[in-house]
C-alpha cells in the first residue's frame, strides 16, 4: 500500500523490559537501573525481521518521552514502487498506534496519551520539515487520540484521525474473558491475589496488563476516566482529587477530520458500544470531516489482519487522507 500512495509510514513500537518482583506504576521518580532503555534488540533487528522480509525500506529511532521512558519508531521512507526518496518531503507522514496487548505491561493507556504519544508525534512533525501527522490507531490506540482530543490535545501535531475498532465505551462487550476480569479481578489489583496473578501473568512483557485492566475498569464503572490508583490518597497525588476525572468525548472539536470503521462481529468493540461512540460524536461532527466505514462481517483484529482489509478498508482510508 506504501508504494502504491507514496505515504510515509510510521509505526509505535513500546519497548519492554525485564521485570522485577512486585507491582508498579509508571512514575517520575526512578531508581538507578536502567529500566528506562530500549531491551536487547530482536535477533534480526525488527525492520529486517517484520518489515525488510517484504521487500521495503525500513529505519530504526529512538523517541525519549518527558518522564524519560525510550520508545521505539520504525519508519517506512517509501514503498515498493518508489525506489528512491526523491518525493520524500512532499510525502504525508502516517502514524499506526498500536492496540491492546503489544506495550509494556506496567504502562496505563492514559499515561501512554500523556508522555508518549505527544512525544512521538512531536519528532514524527520535527523531523517530517513540520508535517502534520494522519494518525492510524487501532483498538487501544484509538481510545487513546480520542482522549487527547477531549482535552484538546495534539490537535496542531494531527492532520486527521482513522479509528480503527474504536473503544471507548465498553458496559456491553460480549468478550467474556474481560468481562469476567472486570466482575472478579479488577477490584483487587491492590492486593495480595492480584499481585501473585500479575505477577504471573505480566512476566511477558508482550502484554500489556495495566492496560487490559484500565479497559475492563470502563466496563465496571462505565465511563471513560483516567486510570484509577486505587484509593483517594493515591488519586489525590495523580489527580488532586479522590476520584479519578473523566474525559469528556463531547468536548472533540466538531472540525478535526475522523474516520471511523467497525465490526459488526467485534466482541471488544461491540456494536451497541461503538454506535453509543459514534451517536457522541457524529450529532454534533461537521460532515464533511467524519466518515464512519461499518462492515458487518469483521472481527476486532480482521481490521488489521484480514486478506481483504486492503480492499475494503485501507482503500477508503487512503481516499480520506487525500481529502484531508
Amino acid at each position: 500500500m506504501a508504494g502504491t500512495l507514496c505515504l510515509l509510514i510510521f509505526l509505535v513500537l513500546f519497548i519492554g523490559f525485564n521485570l522485577k518482583s512486585g507491582v508498579a506504576l509508571r512514575d517520575h521518580s526512578f531508581s538507578d537501573t536502567d529500566d528506562r532503555c530500549p531491551p536487547s534488540p530482536h535477533p534480526l533487528g525488527m525492520c529486517k525481521d517484520r518489515v525488510a522480509a517484504y521487500g521495503y525500506p525500513c529505519e530504526e529511532y529512538h523517541v525519549t518521552t518527558e518522564d524519560g521512558y525510550i520508545l521505539s519508531l520504525k519508519r517506512i521512507p517509501y514503498g515498493l514502487k518508489n525506489a528512491d526518496n526523491s518525493t520524500e518531503n512532499v510525502r504525508p507522514p502516517v502514524l499506526l498506534f498500536h492496540g491492546l496487548m503489544v506495550a509494556y505491561w506496567n504502562w496505563t493507556w492514559d499515561q501512554i496519551a500523556a508522555h508518549d504519544l505527544p512525544a512521538v508525534l512531536q519528532f514524527v512533525y520535527d523531523n517530517t520539515g513540520g508535517q502534520r501527522v494522519h494518525y492510524i490507531g487501532h483498538s487501544l490506540g484509538t481510545l487513546i487520540i480520542l482522549a487527547s482530543f477531549s482535552e484538546h490535545k495534539l490537535l496542531h501535531l494531527v492532520r486527521s484521525a482513522v479509528l480503527l475498532c474504536p473503544i471507548a465505551y465498553l458496559n456491553r462487550m460480549r468478550s467474556k474473558l474481560v468481562r469476567l476480569a472486570a466482575n472478579i479481578f479488577l477490584a483487587e489489583v491492590n492486593q495480595a491475589v492480584a499481585r501473585e496473578i500479575l505477577s504471573q501473568v505480566c512476566t511477558d512483557p508482550e502484554i500489556d496488563c495495566y492496560d487490559l485492566f484500565g479497559a475492563v475498569g470502563v466496563v465496571r464503572k462505565q465511563g471513560i476516566k483516567k486510570y484509577d490508583y486505587g484509593n483517594a490518597k493515591e488519586n489525590m497525588k495523580h489527580y488532586n482529587q479522590s476520584r479519578p476525572p473523566r474525559y469528556n468525548l463531547s468536548d472533540i472539536p466538531n472540525d478535526v477530520p475522523l474516520f471511523l470503521t467497525h465490526g459488526g462481529v467485534d466482541y471488544l468493540g461491540d456494536l451497541p458500544d461503538t454506535r453509543h461512540l459514534l451517536r457522541t460524536l457524529v450529532r454534533r461532527h461537521e460532515s464533511d470531516n467524519i466518515e464512519v466505514l461499518y462492515m458487518p462481517d469483521f472481527a476486532h483484529g480482521d481490521f488489521v489482519m484480514a486478506y481483504n482489509a486492503p480492499e475494503l478498508i485501507y482503500k477508503p482510508m487512503v481516499e480520506f487522507f487525500k481529502r484531508h
